[in-house]
């Protein structure tokens, strides 16, 4: 049987790319997901993956949405952080809501995840945590303090984590992602649109799919020796050192 994977924001967007490719590999797949219920529905019948409703910026909603997934598919031994949201606005004229609401669903979600299945992993010497981090957690981006700060967050997060795990077969790794072709990007202005996408070197937008290929790597029997890495998927927008 196939291992058990579980994707945070799972129903749409990169998160369904993800749950698909993992899918198709062979593992037991659950997609969480938090309020749009026509995404949800459409994910497991068109994918026949298993979809968890909650709130990843609570640990209690976490706990038990991992308690769901073990009751029905066995415990979870590949993670994937993907959940996030954006709340935009200037710094100085950002609320405190703006910022912690950021806060809460991108980055403390993945203390409350990971929290939940952390130990079960070490027990059974195995388990791959892979964090979806953005470009503009590693350069900023004007407009997008708090998402920057998040997503920069979950990227020391992640080496912190590969450290005190890697000996007992659980690797921990982050994904970086550019500007991917998903609904969200595609609600941009078109002239803005534009603007960005003669930025990327290669020249257009990312896939979905491109995020998931990268995923099923991380997540398989021989991505053993790859722990703490952030790994950059932009196009050549941003080349990290």
């Amino acid at each position: 049987m196939g291992r058990v994977a579980f994707v945070t924001g799972g129903t749409r967007g990169i998160g369904r790319a993800i749950c698909e490719r993992l899918k198709n590999d062979g593992f037991k797949v659950a997609a969480g997901y938090s309020g749009n219920e026509d995404a949800a529905k459409a994910c497991a019948a068109e994918l026949g993956v298993m979809v968890v409703k909650g709130n990843v910026g609570s640990f209690e909603d976490c706990g038990r949405a991992v308690e769901a997934v073990t009751a029905e598919l066995g415990p979870i031994e590949v993670l994937v952080n993907n959940a996030g949201i954006t709340r935009d606005g200037v710094f100085h004229k950002m609320t405190p809501e703006q910022w912690s609401e950021v806060i809460r669903v991108n980055m403390d979600s993945v203390f409350n995840m990971t929290r939940h299945v952390i130990e079960g992993m070490r027990d059974r010497s195995w388990g791959r945590v892979i964090n979806i981090s953005s470009i503009n957690g590693q350069k900023g981006q004007m407009g997008q303090t708090n998402y920057s700060a998040a997503k920069a967050g979950v990227i020391g997060f992640t080496k912190a984590l590969a450290l005190e795990n890697a000996r007992k077969g659980v690797t921990v790794n982050c994904i970086a992602p550019g500007y991917i072709d998903t609904e969200m990007v595609q609600a941009v202005p078109e002239s803005v649109l534009a603007a960005i996408i003669g930025q990327i070197p290669v020249g257009r937008l990312g896939k979905g799919e491109e995020i998931a290929d990268m995923v099923a790597f991380l997540a398989g029997e021989h991505a053993g020796y790859v722990t703490g890495s952030t790994l950059s998927l932009n196009g050549g927008q941003y080349m990290a050192g």
